[in-house]
């Protein structure tokens, strides 16, 4: 591996220790305004986002995005960017070689009223993603850097400042930060009836499931027998593949979600989280308001006035 910010052959997370965790010089800026509208597919949150003169992209939320920036599927022509440009390789779920791209730090764009500048922008060099209903990912830039609330019911996106805390109305959850930045919070879950065990978990905002289960030999919970084999997705590693059946009961808190849809995935092909053993992801959360407080290491959630299955 090159450390002179050339080529880096590892990935993604080796080329920010190489050439600085951060963008250098990085810069938000907000208006007054600090709400963004979204739209969804499925449980998955897309944010409209313009990178230097392209269209409007649809840029999905991803709490696995632990760096400010963004990560796109396409190529935007290199004469976007004014400073130098790199290789890198991408890794994430799946069991093959990570992706391959090419990367950034002079990058800017806007999410809604939102302006990054001098931001880490990364593209796929291959054809990994061809064909997916989105644009890219980001998640650090916006995660990371104020309160994040999600009004699903009005599809829109609030910034708040750090420190802030919603009203009484909501519920206070742990939600402490794990490797690159990935949320992490505990559940209850009982797959056929059993004595609920308690979970850890962390959470993936850009994966449309409700909760994936994640089956290695000291799992504690059994994958029950009447699961169907099934196509997880695509990660920036390949493909994942698992089985599809239903857990009797989830506990969130207070909030007890009976009879989900689940999936159950390897550990070693869907996770890059040690010692997870299950998924929150974005179809779950969506079922709820929620508020992302990364500072303060807490999520606050409110059940939506209408179900997440009306969108």
């Amino acid at each position: 591996m090159k450390t002179d910010c050339g080529t880096v052959a590892l990935s993604l997370v080796t080329a920010m220790v190489a050439c600085g965790a951060q963008p250098p010089g990085s810069q938000l800026k907000a208006e007054t305004s600090r709400e963004i509208p979204f739209t969804m597919r499925g449980g998955v949150v897309l944010v409209p986002v313009k990178v230097g003169p392209s269209r409007i992209l649809r840029i999905v939320l991803d709490t696995g995005m632990g760096f400010d920036g963004v990560l796109l599927w396409e190529p935007l022509p290199e004469s976007t960017f004014s400073g130098p440009i790199m290789e890198v390789r991408i890794p994430g779920a799946g069991s093959g070689e990570p992706a391959r791209g090419r990367m950034t730090d002079s990058g800017s764009f806007s999410a809604g009223p939102v302006e990054f500048r001098n931001q880490r922008v990364v593209w796929l060099v291959d054809s990994l993603m061809s064909g997916f209903p989105s644009d890219g990912v980001m998640g650090y830039s916006l995660l990371g850097h104020w309160v994040v609330e999600l009004d699903y019911d009005r599809k829109v996106m609030r910034l708040h400042e750090s420190g802030y805390k919603p009203d009484s109305s909501w519920t206070g959850v742990a939600m402490p930060l794990g490797k690159n930045s990935t949320p992490r919070m505990k559940v209850r879950a009982s797959i056929s009836g059993e004595e609920p065990v308690e979970l850890d978990c962390y959470l993936d905002l850009a994966a449309n499931d409700e909760i994936v289960f994640l089956v290695r030999e000291d799992a504690k919970f059994r994958v029950p027998d009447s699961v169907e084999p099934v196509y997880v997705g695509r990660g920036l590693s390949g493909d994942i593949y698992g089985s599809r059946g239903q857990a009797a009961l989830v506990e969130l808190d207070t909030y007890r979600l009976r009879n989900l849809a689940v999936t159950f995935a390897p550990d070693s092909v869907r996770s890059k989280q040690p010692g997870a053993d299950a998924v929150i992801c974005g179809s779950l959360l969506a079922r709820f308001n929620t508020v992302y407080d990364y500072a303060g290491g807490r999520m606050y959630i409110k059940p939506r006035r209408q179900a997440a299955s009306d969108q």
